[in-house]
């Protein structure tokens, strides 16, 4: 009888001893567990916290910007320095002109409106340049040369109605008469031609520039819009389509360079550049749309942006 209490006190012994491990290991399990939650949810925080808000490699202390809605004068409406480099917070700019945090980008949106500048059907979101802040006056001549760089892409784009993509301007120089040249030639404004224009156009990036329709047209003659033609154009070969790519428009005395990527050049050396000597210009680059179809629009991301004289 002694014997069999004894082993009756050894098998619950035993089942106390089996029964309490388990329960241990259980605790230790859910312990282990909580743990690798913790360190997950440790992780996660740190993953948030080195997710840094990235901003475009762009000085805009010496550009202006016009967008297109229309101002209390019923014209375009434009930001100068120094209110420009406060664009994110204002409402009516940022609709059109804003940041793109996630991949750095200074984002350019244009649509068809009623709001477009002089001598144009087309609306823009487009930055001009000013030498002097808040000055369209002074402006460069080739032969003081100048060097505009830009890292870009275009974000999205409509389609016309054969299904092709509508065409963007997305870099310029603009040319301009100085007060003395607009009042020669009875003018009622600067204006002068574009001497080059830079389109995105299906994929592809495409030169216009222009040329002299009479060789041997006075100094006087040269300052008249209608003295100057438009070239035939220029595709270069490599096709951009909606990735990053990098132009460079280069200008010195009676030349303009256009550089697409570092691997393609448009060299322009001619007396077309010569005899554009006359003019003063400035750089331009943005979002300026060509196309007036209901519902058409444009998204153009601008990463950098350097101009040098």
């Amino acid at each position: 009888m002694k014997n069999f209490r004894k082993e009756i006190l050894v098998i619950v012994l035993t089942l106390f001893i089996a029964v309490n491990a388990t329960s241990q290991n259980e605790n230790s399990s859910a312990a282990d567990s909580e743990t690798k939650v913790e360190k997950k949810d440790k992780k996660k925080k740190r993953k948030k916290k080195k997710k840094k808000v990235k901003l475009p490699d762009i000085d805009l202390s010496h550009w202006k910007v016009t967008v297109p809605i229309a101002n209390e004068k019923g014209k375009p409406y434009e930001v100068e320095p120094p209110e420009i480099l406060d664009y994110a917070s204002n409402e009516k700019l940022n609709q059109y002109m804003y940041n793109d945090s996630t991949k750095g980008a200074l984002v350019f949106y244009a649509e068809p409106t009623s709001s477009t500048t002089r001598n144009t059907k087309y609306s823009r979101s487009e930055l001009r340049e000013q030498m002097i802040p808040g000055d369209n006056n002074t402006n460069w001549t080739f032969k003081q040369g100048g060097t505009m760089k830009g890292k870009l892409a275009i974000d999205e784009v409509s389609r016309d109605k054969n299904g092709k993509y509508h065409r963007i301007i997305i870099m310029q120089i603009h040319g301009r008469l100085t007060n003395e040249q607009r009042d020669l030639i009875g003018e009622d404004d600067n204006n002068a031609p574009p001497m080059l224009k830079i389109y995105w156009d299906k994929g592809k990036i495409r030169i216009k520039t222009k040329v002299l329709k009479n060789l041997k047209a006075t100094d006087t003659q040269l300052l008249h819009e209608d003295a100057w033609g438009n070239d035939d154009g220029f595709n270069f070969e490599q096709e951009v389509g909606f990735g990053k790519f990098t132009l460079e428009v280069k200008v010195s005395e009676g030349k303009m360079v256009i550089v697409l990527n570092n691997t393609e050049y448009k060299v322009y050396e001619n007396i077309h550049m010569r005899k554009w000597g006359i003019f003063e210009n400035y750089f331009k680059a943005g979002n300026y749309f060509q196309t007036r179809d209901e519902g058409a629009f444009a998204r153009v991301k601008y990463y950098s942006l350097e101009v040098k004289h």
